[in-house]
């Protein structure tokens, strides 16, 4: 209880083990981005052999359990297992100087990127929402966008597994927990709102551009993300994260074909700068529609 009195009243304190707590957190989300996407694969696989083995009644081969526990995390090049003491957050990678300790292959930048990440931004919902319901809330929406964006980046998918949940925790939370429209969790009703005009905003928009072109401008994981994203922030706050995402989306992409670093005819994931402005949206820009919530009420 101590313990618990301190951290809601020393926001230094609770920003601080937000940080410490949001590098451990980094490091399972590097697994949850490395490994979901797999674990996919192989169920859409074991799947397709169930249906290919239907007909003559021989079962299909069990596969070698493959999920976020287990096997151990392993050097993706030897396969040499990870020790303890190689999987402390930023500081095994420095000392290793990003590379494996066994056969010297070089280990991605990015695993210390999102730990990194992962740690200023939890510290900075932290110091934002303080102690409470608001900073709980806050920290699971990052750290599940965190985890989206980068399996988003690699695959270009965004899982049901992840999308769907935070969907049903926004709206969970606004159920028990939520106060009001420019708060985290938002009321219900507006968070009933922002997850259906959430889905079916982009759902319109994908349906509308492939009449007019033939083609599919976006995937239906974006439709989910929006959705959730509605489900915790509210109907209101939905125009800001597109126009955020869609402007912040064609600054980089006009970027990248200009730099010749990326080529038209291929697709760039549009679910990163979703999570990005839902969580810059989050943070900041209540404070600026709350007034006129006031007025209006």
């Amino acid at each position: 209880m101590e313990l618990i009195e301190l951290l809601r009243n020393s926001p230094a304190l609770f920003s601080a083990a937000a940080g410490i707590v949001g590098l451990v957190v980094g490091s399972f989300l590097n697994v949850v981005i490395h490994r979901l996407p797999r674990m996919m694969d192989a169920e859409w696989r074991a799947e397709c052999a169930r249906y290919a083995t239907a007909g003559d009644g021989a079962p299909a081969a069990a596969a070698p359990a493959y999920n976020l526990v287990t096997p151990r995390s392993a050097c993706p090049a030897c396969g040499g297992p990870i020790g303890a003491l190689e999987n402390i957050p930023v500081i095994s990678w420095l000392v290793l100087r990003g590379r494996c300790s066994r056969c010297d292959a070089p280990i991605s930048v990015r695993y210390p990127i999102v730990e990194l990440a992962t740690a200023l931004s939890s510290a900075l919902v932290a110091w934002h929402f303080g102690f409470g319901a608001e900073g709980g809330c806050g920290l699971l929406v990052t750290w599940v966008l965190i985890a989206l964006t980068g399996i988003d980046l690699d695959t270009q998918l965004l899982p049901d597994s992840l999308t769907q949940p935070l969907m049903w925790a926004g709206l969970l939370a606004a159920a028990y927990l939520g106060r009001g429209p420019s708060t985290i969790p938002v009321d219900l009703h507006s968070a009933v709102l922002g997850a259906a005009f959430g889905y079916l905003s982009l759902w319109s928009v994908y349906h509308l551009f492939r009449l007019v072109t033939g083609k599919e401008g976006m995937g239906y994981g974006d439709f989910k993300l929006l959705a959730a994203l509605g489900a915790w922030l509210g109907w209101p706050m939905l125009l800001p994260v597109l126009l955020l995402s869609a402007a912040s989306g064609a600054l980089v992409g006009i970027t990248l074909i200009l730099l010749r670093r990326h080529r038209r005819e291929v697709p760039i994931p549009f679910g990163p700068y979703l999570a990005a402005a839902g969580w810059l949206v989050m943070m900041w820009a209540p404070e600026i529609v709350a007034p006129w919530w006031s007025v209006g009420g």
